[in-house]
């Protein structure tokens, strides 16, 4: 397939999963719209065009992995897996409900194409760095991507496993960092500042790269340079919009945890439905 026809398809993906991530939240019960909503054109560039991993191979050793470690906005994978195949697509009506399979946060016993159980955040870079030492260890070839929240970068275990990552040269670890600039509480850099932070990663021993995270197309083109001739890990900051496509959500951390009424979910299902329709 022509490179410009299959960015233009995988930007039609990520409209197909705002839209359906919006209708699997539906309205009056709390989910977390802002980052899940933020991470879509992350979460479409690694499912859909770089990743390999696929309903025909994504339970085989060699596998790429993906782990969402702010796990609150796994519901963005669900809907990458149900798109997939992997998870029915009726099924993801059932989320949050008791007994089902999808969870608010990632369940790596009951859920097919979970990887990790995130959600207690900063710990998802150091499930990274056990799959690249497990792989290097039984000889598998495989990459691990890995996003993270902009908040999440507090946690001080990010920093320890992103030494660690460095220190043993996991070259095939690659760390998206969702800078929304927004958390729970406000606004990220006012309740605990994380600038200058491609320096930091720089300084812990990662290749680093700062590109939009909304744009599809520079997305391809900076995952296309991973993995890195260096050898390095590699660490890409998508600066992004919380709570992208709803223009009431849009840079508003009230969202990040919160319940539509029905009147904000049909403005937000049209805006969407328009979006897509723009894009036929």
């Amino acid at each position: 397939m022509n490179r410009d026809v299959k960015i233009e398809k995988l930007i039609k993906t990520s409209a197909e999963m705002r839209l359906k991530l919006l209708q699997m939240f539906s309205f009056n019960k709390a989910h977390h719209f802002g980052g899940s909503f933020s991470c879509v054109e992350i979460v479409t560039a690694l499912y859909f065009y770089k990743m390999q991993f696929r309903a025909d191979n994504y339970l085989k050793p060699d596998r790429d992995r993906f782990i969402m470690s702010k796990g609150h906005t796994v519901p963005t994978q669900y809907v990458a897996l149900a798109l997939m195949g992997i998870i029915p697509d009726e099924e993801l009506a059932s989320i949050k409900r008791l007994g089902t399979r999808l969870q608010g946060h990632p369940d790596i016993l009951k859920t097919p194409g979970i990887e990790a159980p995130t959600g207690s955040l900063g710990q998802g870079l150091s499930y990274a760095n056990g799959f690249a030492l497990g792989g290097r260890f039984d000889d598998l070839q495989f990459n691990i991507y890995l996003v993270l929240g902009d908040g999440e970068l507090q946690e001080g275990q990010v920093w320890e496993a992103a030494m660690t990552a460095a220190h043993y040269g996991l070259s095939n670890v690659c760390v998206i960092i969702d800078r929304n600039r927004l958390q729970s509480q406000g606004k990220t850099d006012e309740l605990m500042g994380i600038e200058p932070l491609a320096e930091k990663w720089k300084a812990f021993g990662w290749d680093t790269e700062t590109v939009d995270g909304h744009d599809i197309r520079a997305l391809a083109d900076v995952l296309d340079t991973f993995p890195r001739k260096s050898g390095r890990p590699f660490a890409i900051i998508a600066n992004t919009v919380k709570g992208k496509g709803i223009s009431f959500m849009e840079n508003t951390f009230k969202y990040h945890n919160f319940n539509l009424t029905e009147q904000e979910y049909l403005q937000a299902q049209k805006e969407l439905q328009s979006r897509l329709k723009d894009l036929e």
